[in-house]
């Protein structure tokens, strides 16, 4: 073993960066970032600091583009020989310098996002709303697209699930990063401007440097709803009503913003932040209630700041556009209630009636906001129906524009957001629900109850609470996770009335089954048609249009029968669920309980609503989003404003005949395939997590338990058993825990049995051309075997003193990345998505070294005596590379 010499070195890497083919102004970003990154190190890290993440960095891109030699030995030895602060500070520097990649590559798609925006779009374009409306009517005629339109749902629901490894601080580092690099773009060079925003850049990565990358202590749950709510603030609150507007103006060129909209406020967020108690004991009533009350002060900020800066605008002189009658009715009317401001208000707005009027609404919203009872608004109706009645008064008058314009985009965020932002929905584990029934039923007649009781009971008096006091969408739906019949979801109405006693009202409530397991799955049917007659199910039945929300659970199946079994197991319950409600004249909402990461049921969503079952869509899409997800999806504004525009467009066309038809006739062709895939999965899986002391085994060679002393999120990473059990963890560890492996197991394995079992390649590169449900699988679980690496496994695997087991998923890595190959084409994983390959190659060996500095923590903390304190020093090294590889790979759980 030698290390380059210098010039070597620098030829190394100069020769891997070139390969990797960007764009040219992302591969100026990326240098500019990390040469700045290079001068703090030097500047602010310890003596020789900068030298030694040189060292080990060549070595890795040497070992990643020659796999034969014997640079990985080399890297490894260089991680293993660093005194444990020196790692320490090695890992915080790779970490660093991926959030700066991670950057880049952010801040290159929002380039070529306003590049699109800028661009005609092609008339054959079906990635978009307008396309995808275009493409309906040329299908089904144009009345029938635009009630499509009118129909369509989508629903986010945001979660605290703990999967974003960054601090919020690191967070708010990168986002002023963000606007440096932006300011950065607009600078000629060598100009003044230029070497200011190099210098602001500078001293922002020597923050992000000296920030500490991992948090002190778990957040509270009221944490966690306060950093959820940064992204409405930053991003969603204004983002939303743009991407209205930029669809209306795709379906009315030249006439948007100058006449009634077409689009409808689609967009519908919901949250479980605060809500979410299954499993989690600091998600209390009373934080629940909190909850509410952060999110409404929230939204009733942003409208009262986007009423008055309309207000302010709104000179429209009476003579050239006249008052309405009702306009002036509803003067008189806010006069009376706010006397001293309408005379202070008309003062300032001599003859500009809508203008006064606006700016009496904004200080009602602000008295909504105090509690001001005599002033406020009593719920977001009657502020809409103002609204209305100044856009009518506008429109009438002749200023289409005025009404139309800002107006309309203030009044879709009314419709969207209402006076609570986010719909809180609760959710809770029905053997809670069970117990409580039961201890319930035996008391004697005034009786004290448990603490566990009072706390359950109290949670409907919280929703009542909540649904009084900001509306009733503020809340009400309710889920029952490993819903396994209907008393599971009757014994919620039965505890509602408990909870307010004989002579109260409960609140309103859409009860909603979360299907989790394979044998939930498959039940979900009959007890759905059990659930519908009972009393309180059938009257909000009635009550609703005959709407009702089912939640599927991509987690827990996975974790059950591996992810292959778990997404056929999927799809045919949702066929099933869909033909049923159809049979019902049950307007079906599925709710798709699905993760960051490709182990929970992750991926592109556009791509995973166009592999739907037929009728499962029908114009509405709801899923949760968590963690990373969340900051990734709809942290930049350009970003969410295209995620939430390509979602939309796929939600309407999974409901177009050809969609529909596709997906069927596939259905049908390949069901032999799809029995034999599910069957075949299903036993490679259970030979592994079933043979006997897999549990403790995959506890050694992962970081699993290692994770729980990472301050993710307020949730525990355990229901309670010991590692002698995986029944009880939860999904996102086994997840988080095979990626920071490098394994990826909960990603792919079983795939490559599933596809060898069919054997036949030409039958299934077939398939893969016209089954939509198998080509996002396989496109899936190549993404997710690109961001694994069997060299950096193997040395996790070794870990475990289990060769058998560590063959099992050694070999079946091997094989499902063959067959993926054969089937997808070209010369090795994601040939056909360059994007993604390019993402992956960028990063890969920068990961290598941070596992390489992971691996040498876990074999020492490994190797300590039984019932020995673990090293403080070397579980935060551990605890470091875990945010670092999260980082670089962008994905935890």
């Amino acid at each position: 073993m030698h290390d380059p010499t210098p010039t070597e070195a620098l030829d190394l890497v100069g020769r891997y960066e070139a390969g990797q083919e960007m764009p040219e102004r992302m591969r100026a970003d990326v240098r500019l970032l990390g040469a700045l990154l290079g001068r703090v190190l030097q500047e602010s890290g310890s003596p020789g600091l900068f030298e030694d993440v040189e060292r080990l960095r060549v070595a890795t891109i040497e070992a990643y583009t020659n796999p034969g030699s014997d640079a990985l030995d080399r890297a490894s030895e260089i991680a293993d020989g660093l005194t444990v602060a020196r790692a320490d500070e090695v890992a915080r520097a790779f970490t660093s310098y991926f959030h700066l990649v991670n950057l880049a590559e952010e801040h290159q798609r929002v380039r070529a996002l306003r590049a699109r925006d800028g661009a005609e779009e092609r008339p054959d374009a079906t990635d978009t709303t307008a396309g995808a409306v275009r493409r309906l009517t040329a299908e089904i005629g144009e009345e029938r697209a635009l009630e499509r339109l009118r129909g369509l749902r989508f629903h986010p629901v945001f979660t605290a699930h703990p999967t974003e490894a960054r601090r919020r601080a690191v967070s708010t580092s990168i986002r002023r990063l963000s606007d440096l690099l932006g300011d950065y773009d607009t600078t000629t060079e060598a100009s003044v401007e230029r070497r200011r925003a190099e210098r602001r850049m500078l001293e922002e990565i020597d923050t992000l440097w000296r920030t500490a990358p991992l948090r002190a202590e778990k957040p509270s749950p009221v944490d966690e709803v306060r950093s959820v709510m940064a992204v409405f603030d930053d991003t969603l609150f204004t983002a939303v009503p743009q991407v209205y507007r930029r669809i209306d103006d795709a379906l009315q060129p030249g006439a948007g913003g100058g006449r009634s909209p077409l689009v409808p406020p689609f967009v519908r967020v919901g949250t479980w932040v605060g809500g979410d108690r299954d499993g989690n004991p600091f998600v209390t009533a009373k934080v629940t209630r909190k909850a509410a009350a952060i999110a409404s002060d929230h939204v009733l900020r942003g409208l009262e700041q986007a009423t008055s800066r309309i207000g302010r605008g709104l000179t429209l002189d009476a003579v050239t556009t006249p008052a309405s009658p009702a306009l002036d009715a509803l003067w008189t009317r806010l006069r009376s209630a706010d006397e001293d401001a309408a005379t202070e208000i008309a003062k300032r707005s001599p003859n500009e009636p809508h203008r006064r009027v606006l700016l009496l609404i904004a200080r009602k919203i602000a008295a909504t906001r105090t509690r001001d009872a005599d002033l406020a608004y009593r719920d977001p109706e009657h502020l809409l129906a103002d609204l209305r009645i100044l856009q009518e008064s506008l429109d009438a008058a002749g200023a289409a524009r005025q009404a139309y314009g800002h107006l309309q985009e203030l009044i879709w965020q009314v419709e969207t957001y209402g006076f609570h932002l986010a719909e809180l929905e609760v959710r809770q584990h029905s053997a809670v629900h069970a117990k409580v029934l039961a201890e319930l039923d035996a008391a004697e007649p005034g009786a004290a109850r448990s603490e566990l009781a009072e706390e359950v009971l109290e949670v409907f008096r919280a929703i009542a609470f909540v649904q009084d006091r900001f509306g009733p969408r503020a809340a009400g739906r309710y889920i029952v996770s490993f819903t396994q019949s209907a008393d599971d979801l009757a014994a919620v109405h039965r505890l509602a009335r408990h909870a307010v006693g004989p002579d109260g009202t409960p609140p309103v409530l859409d009860v909603i089954p979360l299907f989790e397991t394979f044998a939930d799955l498959q039940a979900a049917p009959g007890i759905l048609d059990e659930i519908v007659v009972h009393p309180e199910f059938a009257a909000r039945l009635d009550a609703t249009g005959r709407r009702l929300e089912v939640m599927l659970g991509y987690s827990d199946s996975s974790k059950d029968v591996g992810p292959v079994a778990a997404n056929l197991a999927l799809y045919e319950a949702q066929a099933l669920i869909a033909a049923w409600a159809e049979e019902q004249g049950i307007e079906l909402t599925l709710f798709h309980g699905r993760g960051g990461a490709l182990g929970r049921g992750g991926g592109p969503a556009g791509t995973a609503v166009l592999a739907q079952p037929p009728h499962s869509v029908d114009g509405r899409f709801k899923l949760t989003e968590q963690g990373e997800v969340i900051f990734a999806r709809y942290g930049d504004a350009d970003i969410a404003m295209r995620h939430i525009d390509q979602v939309a467009a796929a939600v309407l066309l999974a409901s177009a005949p050809s969609n529909e038809d596709r997906n069927r006739a596939a259905a049908e062709r390949y069901r032999d395939v799809a029995q034999t895939m599910s069957d075949a999965s299903k036993a490679c899986f259970y030979g592994l997590v079933q043979a006997p002391g897999f549990a403790p085994w995959f506890a050694r060679v992962t970081p699993m338990e290692e994770i729980g002393l990472l301050a993710l999120g307020s949730r525990p990473a355990r229901r309670g058993l010991s590692v002698e059990s995986l029944a009880d963890l939860r999904a996102i560890p086994w997840v988080f825990a095979w990626t920071q492996a490098r394994i990826n197991l909960a990603g792919w394995f079983g795939l490559g049995s599933a596809l060898e079992a069919v054997g036949d390649a030409d039958l299934l590169r077939e398939a893969y051309g016209q089954w939509p449900l198998l080509r996002a699988m396989i496109d899936n679980v190549a993404m997710s075997l690109a961001k694994a690496d069997d060299r950096i496994a193997r040395a996790y695997l070794a870990l475990g003193d289990r060769d058998d087991l560590a063959q099992r998923v050694t070999d079946e890595m091997s094989l499902t990345r063959d067959w993926v190959v054969r089937i997808a084409g070209g010369d090795g994983l994601l040939a056909n998505k360059p994007v993604l390959q390019r993402a992956v190659k960028l990063r890969s060996p920068y990961v290598d070294a941070l596992s390489l500095l992971q691996l040498r923590a876990l074999r020492a903390l490994r190797e300590a005596p039984e019932g020995a304190p673990a090293d403080p020093e070397l579980q935060r090294l551990l605890l470091l590379s875990v945010s670092g590889v999260a980082a670089g790979l962008q994905n935890t759980g």
